[in-house]
This record gives structure tokens, sequence and C-alpha cells, in this order.
């Protein structure tokens, strides 16, 4: 048996396998493979889980994860499923692994990381998966209750690992290969009973089951009706620094994902993705033999929040959230912002290496529990929802939704921990996401951005009206730009409030901030004696101050934490009386956001629930953790007043296409190119304009006179007057095509998408209209003309 698991093993693809297959016929006879689940309609079962490769490799670290949690926890006499065990998975590593802290150290990191291994098999083109983990391990006789089980349920009372229903794991065969070839090896971590294998695959139907079954089935081999086992010490299955001797070992064949070369640089970087916090270090490794060139064959996956942090040059500043609401429970959102340009190198280059390091994936948000990402948006939640259109490739947003309310969780992602279901929690969690995010500090740095670009702009009305002379009065076009001019004129109408020199406020002098490490200090601005007013139906927010710096509750290092605390509620009732809370959960009376420091100041948002009423008094604490066991309080004493009067609103018309307003005309030179490149919007040679839109409407139009094609178009001009002549052209060609291509696309309603090497990307119209001008549109629109054109047809 040794002698056939070997050969298994050491097969590099698939083709590798047929052959030993062939070798051993009367071992892998038809009697002795059977339908994993005892079910040969476990087709559709395996077939619909994770949809990516990735994320069915995921599922794979994940349950090495899990094991390495359970062998630990049955190593020190603790029932897994007992009230005694870990809670949680961040519990269980601070319980299990003391140590954990050292982690964040290259050498103790690397030493844990080797308890799982990610080895690369094969040639390049065809890589075969190896998956390694020291870590529970199973015995043969139980190969069928673990491994080889659907839909058991084996680890749903156990709570401090990820898995519940003995799915995900088999979710990867479908990716191995053609045939679905994968080898399964185990031994029980107290060197208890024999090393078991087995063989999995996709069953090959004959010609006469294809005539009689609609679906093929997953299947493994027994041999004289029991997994295939031996005695063994140790064996050398090439792993790193070590034998196999007792855990688990899994090797899928000719693994198909597509643009994948590497493990230790591509394959890192697209695990750390999808592995936004794991709880445990991952080592994957690469060979000699595969990239003798290489010098690096070996990383570790320690997740993506700790390169952004330890990556500060491609990071300009990130800041998170904690929300607390009766519709989810608890949830906390990091916003990382990317700066626009890395130094040394262009926009487009800045951009396209952001995005092969943190967003091979095409996830903008990501949705993780645990610190393993279950579903996501992509970059049209940026642009279509929050409207930030300049921040598109530049923000990566994290929302952890591990102390999520159940009852909403199990609605929101599907089983296959892969992807969010398109249901009404789903709708809900985007709605939430997007209301509380434009609130938020994210659209101070989306203002910031903008504002500093800082170049004048044309008034385009001449422009316009120039244009419109030539127009029917009864095309719908001239319509469309009389509108425009309308609206135009009415914001021109409201005179700006300006104030007398003597009058204008001084600016308030802010003293430098020396941020520390931990707290010193934790009280309320302005704080004052009596009760703080919070209306019925809407929120406040109070200030903060402290000396800690801004990163501290995000901070894989030591993070901070702040708790709020309902302590007591008087209710104004006819009965009277207080109502004691003793810590009540805040969220069952006041939805709450708390935000991290900002330069020495934490905002906590209080919104009533519908419980509360007018004249109830609340009395809250908030206890921001100091270092070792130092906590700072303040209690802050709120009353519920009338609910606000609401303004009255007119009715919601149906969006009017044609009613965009102008978008401001830039005129761009070389001299400028760099000021704009620092702030993320490219230009230069290649560029012929660059338009910048918030969501669909469409704010400015840069028009790059310093383009090549104007400048090859003008080297044939003769005089000055001509010149001139043509740049007026030019600029209106540009700005004119631009705004009518946006209006039209926009109108039409059309999903623009563009295909990568991994994926489809969806683009915005802005991004697609820029495209359009950097071909040869441009040069078209200068060279030939209404006449030129019509010349050419009579000819």
């Amino acid at each position: 048996m040794k002698e056939l698991f070997e050969q298994l093993y050491f097969s590099a693809t698939e083709q590798d396998v047929e052959k030993t297959i062939q070798k051993f016929k009367n071992i892998f006879k038809k009697e002795n493979w059977v339908p994993i689940g005892g079910n040969e309609s476990n087709f559709s079962i395996i077939e619909n889980q994770q949809s990516n490769p990735i994320a069915a490799l995921i599922e794979k670290v994940t349950n090495s994860i899990d094991a390495t949690l359970m062998k630990r926890c049955i190593e020190l006499g603790i029932d897994p499923k007992s009230t005694n065990a870990p809670k949680s998975m961040d519990e269980a590593v601070d319980k299990f692994f003391p140590d954990n802290k050292n982690w964040d150290l290259n050498t103790f990191r690397r030493t844990q990381a080797e308890d799982i291994q990610i080895i690369a098999d094969g040639p390049t083109r065809q890589s075969s998966v190896i998956i390694y983990d020291n870590g529970e391990g199973q015995h043969p006789e139980d190969f069928e209750n673990t491994f080889l089980s659907l839909m058991r349920g084996n680890k749903n009372e156990i709570h401090f690992v990820q898995g519940k229903y003995n799915m995900g794991g088999s979710g990867a065969i479908v990716f191995c290969g053609t045939k679905g070839y994968q080898l399964i090896g185990s031994k029980k971590f107290d060197s208890s009973g024999k090393f078991g294998f087995t063989l999995v695959r996709e069953h090959p139907l004959s010609e006469a089951e294809l005539t009689t079954k609609k679906n093929t089935w997953y299947e493994y081999l027994k041999i004289d009706n029991q997994i295939p086992q031996f005695d063994i010490t140790d064996m050398d299955l090439k792993l790193l620094n070590r034998n196999f001797t007792t855990g688990s070992i899994i090797k899928m064949y000719s693994y198909q994902m597509k643009g994948i070369s590497g493990f230790a640089q591509d394959l890192n970087q697209n695990l750390n993705e999808f592995l936004f916090k794991p709880v445990l270090p991952v080592f994957t490794i690469d060979t000699k033999e595969r990239y003798p060139n290489n010098k690096v064959l070996q990383t570790t996956v320690y997740g993506l929040q700790r390169r952004l942090e330890d990556e500060k040059d491609y990071v300009e500043d990130w800041f998170s959230e904690e929300y607390e609401d009766v519709l989810f429970g608890k949830m906390k959102v990091t916003c990382y912002v990317f700066k626009p340009k890395q130094e040394g190198k262009t926009v487009k280059e800045s951009k396209a290496d952001i995005q092969r390091r943190y967003f091979k994936n095409n996830m903008s948000v990501l949705f993780s529990m645990n610190g393993q990402v279950h579903g996501h948006y992509t970059s049209e939640f940026i642009t279509r929802s929050l409207k930030y259109n300049l921040l598109k490739d530049y923000l990566l947003i994290n929302v952890d939704c591990s102390k999520m309310k159940y009852e909403f969780r199990k609605d929101l992602f599907m089983a296959s921990r892969d992807r969010l279901k398109n249901g009404a929690k789903a709708e809900e969690l985007r709605d939430y996401l997007k209301t509380k995010l434009i609130k938020s500090k994210l659209d101070e740095i989306n203002k910031s951005r903008k504002d500093s670009i800082g170049l004048d702009s044309e008034d385009t009305s001449e422009l316009i009206k120039n244009f419109a002379k030539n127009l029917s009065k009864d095309s719908d076009l001239f319509k469309l730009i009389q509108n425009t001019l309308k609206l135009d004129e009415k914001t021109k109408d409201k005179p700006k409030k300006r104030e007398a020199d003597g009058n204008k406020p001084q600016a308030k002098q802010q003293k430098p901030f020396k941020p520390e490490r931990f707290p010193s200090f934790f009280k309320l601005q302005n704080k004052a004696n009596n009760h703080i007013p919070v209306p019925v139906g809407g929120e406040k927010t109070l200030k903060f101050e402290t000396d800690v710096e801004d990163h501290y509750f995000d901070r894989t290092d030591e993070p901070g934490d702040l708790q709020v605390s309902v302590l007591k509620v008087k209710r104004n009732d006819h009965a009277g009386g207080n109502q004691q809370g003793h810590e009540k959960d805040s969220g069952e009376l006041l939805n709450i956001i708390k935000s991290s420091p900002d330069k020495g100041t934490i905002k906590i948002t209080f919104n009533p629930d519908t419980e509360l009423r007018q004249g109830d008094e609340i009395e809250i604490e908030a206890s921001l953790k100091g270092a070792g066991a130092e906590s700072f309080q303040e209690i802050v004493f709120l009353k519920i007043v009338d609910e606000q009067q609401k303004k009255e609103t007119t009715p919601k018309e149906e969006e009017d296409f044609s009613n965009m307003g102008l978008p401001e005309l830039v005129r761009i030179t070389k001299n400028q190119w760099e000021g704009l490149e620092n702030h993320g919007i490219s230009m230069n040679y290649e560029t012929v304009m660059n338009p910048v839109a918030s969501g669909d409407i469409l704010e400015k139009i840069y028009v790059n006179l310093d383009s090549n094609v104007f400048l090859n178009y003008r080297k044939k001009l003769k005089n000055e007057e001509q010149i001139i002549i043509a740049q007026k052209r030019y600029i209106a060609s540009v700005y004119f095509h631009s705004l009518f291509l946006y209006m039209i696309t926009k109108k039409k309603n059309y999903k623009l998408s563009q295909s990568t090497e991994n994926n489809d990307e969806e683009i915005t119209i802005d991004e697609y209209i820029r495209d359009v001008f950097d071909s040869y549109y441009s040069d078209f629109l200068l060279n030939f003309g209404m006449e030129q054109l019509m010349g050419s047809l009579e000819d």
C-alpha cells in the first residue's frame, strides 16, 4: 500500500495519475469506487460551491487551520464541544498559542507557518497543489465521516472553528484538472492507528451510463471495502524542514488557476486577499525545479490587513468605524485609501501596481468572518453607491461580520462562503453601508482629493451658446442644451456670501498633535453638567479627546478597544422609577457608531431605538482601553427629546438625463501634468482628455493641449492664426464629443466592462470615454471634418 500511495503522491499531473491507474488496473477496478457521501447525486452539491478556484483553495486552508486548533484543544484535555472550549477563533488562538504576539516577527511567524504548508508541484503551466497540516488528523476508519462526507455538520457545535457542515473542502475537486483527481492522506495526531489514504475523482461515465444517467458523480477509492492504509513512523514527502509524521496531506492534480504562476508571489497575494486576517500563518512554497532563477521560493501568508499596515509606501490613510445597530448587531468597517501615485512611477504604472498587489480578484469591499472573506462588492459600489469615482481604484474596504447577529448573517452569505446572497438582507446592508460611509471620514478624503487638484476652469456657457446658434430650436439637441443652460444660469443667480474684511473669523490655531502608542486620558469635549439632548428619530454625535495614535483600534499589534454600555435608564412614564441596566447591551436601546481616533478625537454617534420615548434619560459609560489592564471611563447622560422638525421635501422626480448641468472645461498644458498625476489623474503625451465624475454626474473635462494628437496636427499648420483656430476646434470637438458621448451612454443605461487577465472588470462611463479618446477617435475628429467626409463620399 505504501508503494501505491507514493506512486500517486509523486505523480506531478493528472496524466501521471492516469498512468498509475493503468499500471494498477486491478486495484482501480470499478467495484472499488464509492460515491462521496454515499450518494450518486452528489454532483450538484459539489459543483454548486465556490465559483473561484482560489476561494475553493481557501476552504482547504481553512480546514487545515480548524484541524490545527482542534489538535491543540484536545492536547490540553478540553472537549471542543464543552463550555470550557473557546467561544471564538481569536479566543482559541490566545488560549492555544499564548506566544502568538511573536508571530509579527518573521522568525517566529515562519516557525509557526511550517505547520500549514501549500506546496507547488508539477510543471508551471499545469501546477498541482499540495496542502499539508500538522493538525488533528483522522483514522482511516473515520475518513467517510470527515473528509468524504457531505452535509454532516461535524463542526456545528464547535464555536472556535470556521467550518460547519463539512462541505467547503469538496468544492476544490471541480478545479482539479479535467478528471477531478485529489489524493487525501492522514494519520491521527497521537500516532494511534495507521496512515490512511484515498484517491478522489469524477466518475467516468461508461457508454451505457451515458444513455441512462443525466449527470456523473464524484467518488473515492476503497480496497477490500476499506480505506487503504499502512503503518508509518514518518515519510519524506518533500515538506519544508520536516518529514510527515501525523496530520493530513492533500494533493490536487493539475489545479486550474488561471493567471497564477509562482506560489511564493502570485498565489501568496491571492490568498492574502481572501484571508484578510487569518488566525494562523501559512507557508506558500515553490521549488527550484519549477523556478531555477527565482530567489524567493518560500513566503508566509499572514493576511492582507498586516500587509496594508506594513506597506506604508502604498497606503495613504486608513480608519475604521464600528456600528452597533438593531438591524444586524455589531459590525466593524475599515477603509484603506491608497496613494494615487508612487514615487518614480506614472499614474498608470502606480494604478497597475496597486491592482496587482491588492485587487487581483477585483474585490473592493470585502465581507469577512473570522478573517476569511465570505463575499465582496466590486468597485461599482464605490462609483455607483458612494459616487467616489476618484477613489475607484484606490479604496479597499473590509467589513468584519464576525459579531453580527446569527439571524441576520445566515441570510447574508451563501453556504459556499464565497459570495453574498442576492436577497433582502444583502440589500439592507448595502443601503446601510452607503448611508454611513458617505457621512464618514471617507467623504472628507474624497473632497480633499478633488479640492487639491486646484486648477482653474472656464465658463462654458458661451461655448454652448455659439454651438447652439446653428441648431433648429425644435431639435432634441437644442432642448437638451437649453435645459442645461437654464440650470447653469440658476446657479449663477445665487449671490455668493461675502464677509467684510473686518468681520472675517480668525482661523483657530491648532496645537500640534503628538500621538502616543497608548492613551493617557479620555474625556468628553465641552462637557456640561446637564443632560445631552438626543432627538427621537435623529442622532447625536459626541466628540471625545484623547492622545492615542490614529490607528489604535485597527493595528494588528496590541490594538485598543472602546466599549459603550448603558448603565441606567430612567423612563418618562406615570409609574416612575429607575430601570437598572447593569452593563446592558447598548444595541438594545441605542444604535451606535464608534469612529477610530483622528488626530486626538474619537467620535461616538447615538441614534435612539424606537423603544425609547421623549423624556427618557439614559446613563452611558464609554470605556477606552489603555496599556495593560488600564482603562479610562467617561460617564455621559443623554435625554431623549422631541423629534426635530423635518423640512418639507418635494416629491422625488424621475431622473432627467437632459438636465445634467455643464461639466467644467479645464485646459491643460505640459507644465500642469505633474500636479494632476500626483492626484491620480493620468496626463501625458498619449492623453487627449480625462473626464472626472462623481457617480454618474460629469463634473470636469480636462483637455490636454500638449497631446501628441494635437501637436502632430499643429505641425502641419503654417501660421499663428491657423494654430489658434485649430486649438479652438480641438477644444470644442473634444469637449462636446465627450459631453454628448457621456449623456448618450448614461441615458441608454449601458453597463460597461473590460476584459482583464483574470476576469471582466466593470468600468465607469468616464473611464470608457477617456480610453476612446486615447485611441484614434480624437485624431479622426481633427483631421476629418464634415466637409472632408462629404468630399470622400463624392469621390
